[in-house]
């Protein structure tokens, strides 16, 4: 089994990072002393706008196979580095290749938009349990309706049909998150976020956007070459097809339990003049902390029957669908839980 490694989110402007023999060191003016990390207990380095890293850390981490992200204070991407490039390159010909072939890249695309479906089915059959009246009746029926497009999805003849059944679903479970979140706006608001729920769920995405990525790299997959989202100039789009299975319950759950819980406080957004919401530096370290706490939470793996801690299970699914590429199963296997 793979080691659960730390991602290390450096998000206080005025801290430096540097190497320290074997060790990530950690400096700010205001926290005097040694604050060391040994590198091989992380495999990425997310760093915001204002933090720098020394270049022999940045060299080091590149010789290591270490991935460091640079985001904006917002978490939009900036860059990032990964080091020399891995993997088998015929695997990477599978990938080309069944890109290029209909009937695999159709299989691939409903494969990952089933197994979305069905957690996001899952996620609202367990909210359900916990109400009553209008609610959980209004909650079961979204279910169904998720249901209902599974069977769609399944004789689905064609990718645009595949996301037309994917894009009808989101739109009915959007609209109806003011049911999970009573604090909630109706609706998704992405760029930018308008509220403090969609705020937290931007960043959600974010965070997760780089852990699927890394894993990608990682397997030896190319990340902008996908099969739902196909080929999006300056895009990751096979991370963002990975990502679309693992969002329900590693992000969407995340943020119904804080918002519901009252956790997020006023302190942890703020409301910008144009109407735009995002987090503040407090808030930010405040959903990292849960965000790394929730990473450890272990999840049941349908298709493999065992427990896989949340922080791999993009490790697991990128290996999954390379072994689908290589012709080593005859399907690419999403992760569903019962």
């Amino acid at each position: 089994m793979t080691e659960l490694l730390a991602t290390l989110y450096a998000t206080t402007p005025g801290t430096s990072l540097h190497l320290d023999g074997d060790a990530l060191r950690i400096a700010h003016p205001d926290r005097p002393g040694r604050h060391l990390i040994p590198l091989i207990r992380l495999d990425h380095i997310v760093a915001w706008n204002g933090v720098d890293l020394s270049d022999d850390l940045i060299h080091r981490c590149a010789a290591d196979g270490r991935s460091v992200t640079w985001l904006t204070r917002n978490g939009r991407f900036l860059a990032r580095t990964s080091g020399p490039q891995t993997g088998n390159p015929l695997l990477r010909l599978a990938q080309y290749r069944a890109h290029d072939d209909p009937d695999q890249r159709l299989g691939i695309a409903r494969a990952i938009v089933a197994g979305k479906l069905h957690n996001y089915r899952q996620l609202l059959l367990r909210a359900a349990r916990d109400l009553t009246g209008d609610r959980q009746t209004r909650l079961r029926d979204l279910a169904t309706h998720h249901a209902d497009a599974l069977g769609e999805l399944a004789t689905a003849r064609g990718l645009s049909e595949v996301l037309g059944i994917e894009g009808n679903a989101a739109r009915g479970y959007f609209q109806g998150l003011d049911l999970l979140i009573p604090a909630a706006t109706a609706g998704r608001s992405r760029r930018p976020p308008l509220d403090p729920v969609n705020c937290l769920l931007s960043f959600g995405y974010a965070m997760l956007r780089i852990a699927v990525h890394g894993a990608l790299e990682q397997v030896g997959l190319d990340p902008y070459l996908g099969y739902l989202h196909g080929v999006r100039p300056g895009k990751p789009a096979l991370a963002l097809d990975m990502m679309e299975e693992l969002r329900p319950l590693l992000v969407d759950r995340l943020v119904i339990t804080l918002v519901n819980r009252g956790q997020l406080a006023p302190k942890h957004t703020q409301t910008l003049p144009g109407g735009a919401v995002q987090l503040t530096d407090e808030g930010r370290r405040f959903f990292l902390e849960q965000w790394t706490t929730a990473r450890e939470r272990p999840w049941h793996h349908h298709g493999l029957d065992r427990e896989v801690p949340a922080g791999l299970l993009a490790l697991v699914q990128a290996r999954l669908l390379a072994r689908h590429l290589r012709g080593a199963s005859d399907a690419y296997l999403p992760w569903t839980v019962s």
